[in-house]
């Protein structure tokens, strides 16, 4: 409960959005301030009528992403951003519906992946409360520290993306990052089966007594999603095409 206000006393929906809301939520909201350039489905999060986020999925975003699970391509999804502001729902209740949402849509879609990352102080505990499986950690990157202090992915310089310049500006650095968490979330009652044979334990946050900082481990137990900051846009910006509630 945030502000005094209960949960379930605010009208929640979810309705698909246009890639123009999805771009202001993800630039305002989400730490990346990039929205992902492969096809994806933009999911809009509204609290009494204003719009307070997006949640997105990215389909066909890494073609390999289903195969330590004997998946095609097409049968994988990535939960690629989750982008609101001050909120009073539930986080794990707003993906839960999601979820609902995206698998409706592409009912060939048999498992969504996420990934939380330690880098950020991100230990996944919005997907630990909605009961996805841990899979352990991807391997460590490297990724460019901006000289404004932005951390940026290296393929954000490629040259093939929307705008993406083709080098880095002078003055970044390479940093070495400790690698992701892998989160799964099985759409099916078959495929749950087989993958919670990979579960392992859920990484942990623990304080340091010395210093009154926490440091991510793995272990169990969940974390809450810290509270964005707000700002409005109008109902009428974004393309509501259905309800969900």
């Amino acid at each position: 409960m945030r502000g005094g206000v209960h949960p379930l006393s605010v009208a929640l929906r979810l309705d698909w959005c246009s890639h123009a809301a999805a771009k202001y939520a993800v630039e305002h909201w989400h730490y990346s301030k990039t929205i992902p350039a492969s096809r994806s489905n933009y999911i809009g999060v509204w609290e009494d009528g204003k719009f307070i986020g997006v949640v997105i999925f990215s389909l066909g975003a890494a073609p390999a992403l289903g195969k330590p699970y004997g998946l095609k391509g097409t049968e994988c999804s990535e939960l690629t951003r989750v982008a609101l502001a001050s909120h009073q729902s539930s986080v794990t209740r707003i993906i839960r519906i999601a979820l609902k949402m995206v698998q409706k849509k592409n009912p060939g879609v048999r498992l969504i992946i996420s990934f939380a990352d330690p880098f950020h102080d991100h230990i996944g505990g919005i997907y630990q409360g909605g009961n996805w499986i841990y899979t352990g950690k991807t391997s460590p990157i490297e990724v460019i520290e901006l000289p404004d202090g932005f951390i940026a992915d290296p393929r954000r310089f490629n040259g093939h993306g929307y705008n993406s310049p083709k080098a880095i500006p002078a003055g970044s650095k390479k940093v070495k990052t400790p690698g992701k968490y892998r989160y799964a979330m099985p759409l099916d009652d078959r495929l749950r089966s087989r993958i919670a044979a990979m579960k392992k334990p859920y990484p942990k946050r623990v304080g340091s007594a010395a210093s009154g900082t926490t440091t991510p481990i793995v272990g169990g137990g969940a974390t809450p999603t810290p509270t964005l900051h707000y700002a409005h846009v109008d109902e009428a910006s974004v393309r509501a095409t259905r309800e969900a509630a």
